[in-house]
């Protein structure tokens, strides 16, 4: 009794104190870029406060808060999916990028891109709301198609067989890509390669309307699945021998995370390490294997890392902003290697 009040005063503590991380960072990257802004024009522009300059007011309301919420789900969607991933294959190193779906939905973005982008602008600037539709639905059937394949595939080898899976077939995927881009022009080219960068700042209001829904249907699905997904870390028999129906629970958590995974890459570019290290950060810091705690957990880690990415990516006080998939990396990396040695019961959590 004693060991379970203290673990629930822990996942409070957690809760709270992630809470109050993305509240100050939020607002730290509010004030703070190539312009820094006074708090009180960040809190009165926020209010609807009219007595504000209209440049300010124009860098917080057009720039800098459409980012901020952009960081916050694409964080929140990559956490899930890769926990949905790490449970669903019971392999800790299993997420959209490591497992090849990234590369799947970059593919579908290439193809939408080339044939549709016109020379000299970005991809998200020069389509509208339906060439944006276009763009979604192919990352997330080229990421639903590539998982597929993983998926189809690890039922005839091994658990950990699927990691090499997932990168062969990334590296296929990016031969395919590396063929497009050779015979793409040189304008559709940088465009494409901006978009590989990762970048936050692509998605304006307009954009929104489809970015937020898609990951908020992604989320919505996956707190469905909380009770299922506890059964599949024990086991396929174990998981049949309770009631679930683990191949249609493993298809709609798949197509979850592969939303997820898609509407994130379609809208920011290919962002990687956050769906590894999210998990692993939740499941050490809350010390739970329950679904219940972990979903939300790892929506509020990701949410955190996200932005705390982006914030460094933005190069506070410079006029250059650095490729988000490299401070990404930089994040990620120690927390996963700092996770895996540190959390002792990884094999009862994966078998």
């Amino acid at each position: 009794m004693r060991g379970m009040e203290s673990n629930s005063r822990r996942i409070t503590l957690f809760f709270s104190f992630t809470g109050i991380a993305i509240v100050l960072l939020a607002g730290l990257s509010a004030c703070i870029g190539s312009v820094n802004l006074p708090l009180d024009v960040v809190v009165k522009t926020l209010l609807g406060s009219s007595d504000v300059d209209p440049v300010m007011r124009q860098i917080m309301v057009d720039f800098r808060l459409p980012r901020i919420v952009t960081a916050l789900l694409a964080g929140a969607a990559l956490g899930t999916a890769g926990l949905l991933m790490q449970t669903v294959f019971r392999n800790p190193l299993a997420d959209p990028f490591v497992l090849g779906v990234n590369s799947g939905a970059s593919l579908g973005v290439a193809i939408v891109l080339l044939a549709l982008a016109p020379a000299g602008i970005s991809l998200t600037a020069g389509l509208g709301a339906s060439g944006q539709l276009l763009i979604i639905l192919a990352s997330s059937a080229g990421a639903g198609a590539t998982l597929f394949v993983v998926l189809i595939l690890s039922r005839r080898v091994d658990i950990m067989s699927v990691l090499i899976i997932g990168l062969m077939i990334s590296y296929t995927i990016g031969a395919i890509v590396s063929i497009l881009m050779f015979f793409s022009m040189a304008e559709r080219l940088q465009s494409f390669i901006n978009w590989s960068f990762g970048d936050y700042g692509n998605v304006s209001w307009m954009h929104m309307r489809l970015f937020a829904p898609a990951v908020l249907c992604g989320l919505l699905l996956s707190s469905l699945f909380i009770k299922p997904l506890d059964a599949l870390l024990l086991g396929e028999p174990y998981a049949r021998s309770v009631g679930t129906r683990v191949k249609r629970t493993r298809f709609l958590v798949l197509m979850a995370a592969s939303l997820l995974a898609g509407a994130v890459t379609g809208f920011c570019g290919p962002i990687g390490f956050l769906g590894i290290a999210a998990p692993h950060l939740s499941r050490y810091l809350c010390r739970s294997s329950s679904h219940r705690i972990l979903i939300p957990a790892s929506i509020g880690i990701g949410a955190l890392l996200s932005l705390a990415s982006d914030f460094v990516a933005r190069g506070p006080g410079l006029d250059v902003v650095l490729p988000l998939n490299a401070i990404t990396a930089l994040v990620g990396a120690p927390i996963i290697i700092a996770a895996l040695v540190k959390q002792r019961n990884m094999q009862r959590l994966f078998g």
